[in-house]
This record gives structure tokens, C-alpha cells and sequence, in this order.
């Protein structure tokens, strides 16, 4: 199989794309999904997601001060 950017995928195998997305390859094809939660229950008023790239997660922070986390009270993923 070749995956989005053209590489070749042996059936069987499994990775992680550069944008969070992890993918397994098989006789059917290759299959993706995200390897993190979205935060969706949270006061959007007060507060902002943040998408960390390294660590494929979201962080609920204060729109005036970052350091302060914010409770969520439930995720989709």
C-alpha cells in the first residue's frame, strides 16, 4: 500500500503521521484515525484549547494566563 505521502506500507504495519493521525496498513487498504481527544466541555468564555504537536494533545489553558489550567468536563476522540 502507499499512505498519503507516497511511501510504501507493507500490510501489517502500523505508524503515526506527522499530524497525529495513527494508521495501520492492511489487504483492505490503510485505515487512519487520531491518536488524541478533543476537549469539547470546557468555558470557552474563559478559557482556549491548545493543540501540542510533540505530544499529540490538547491542553485547556486561561485565555489570560496560560499557566492556569481549566477543568473539562468531557473529551470526544
Amino acid at each position: 500500500c502507499f499512505d498519503t505521502e507516497g511511501k510504501v506500507r507493507e500490510f501489517g504495519s502500523k505508524w503515526r503521521t506527522d499530524d497525529c493521525n495513527d494508521c495501520s496498513s492492511s489487504s483492505n487498504g490503510i485505515r487512519c484515525c487520531t491518536s488524541y481527544a478533543t476537549p469539547v466541555d470546557y468555558n470557552k468564555e474563559k478559557c482556549e484549547s491548545i493543540f501540542n504537536k510533540e505530544t499529540c494533545s490538547y491542553e485547556v489553558v486561561e485565555k489570560d494566563d496560560h499557566s492556569k489550567e481549566c477543568p473539562v468536563h468531557s473529551w470526544v476522540g
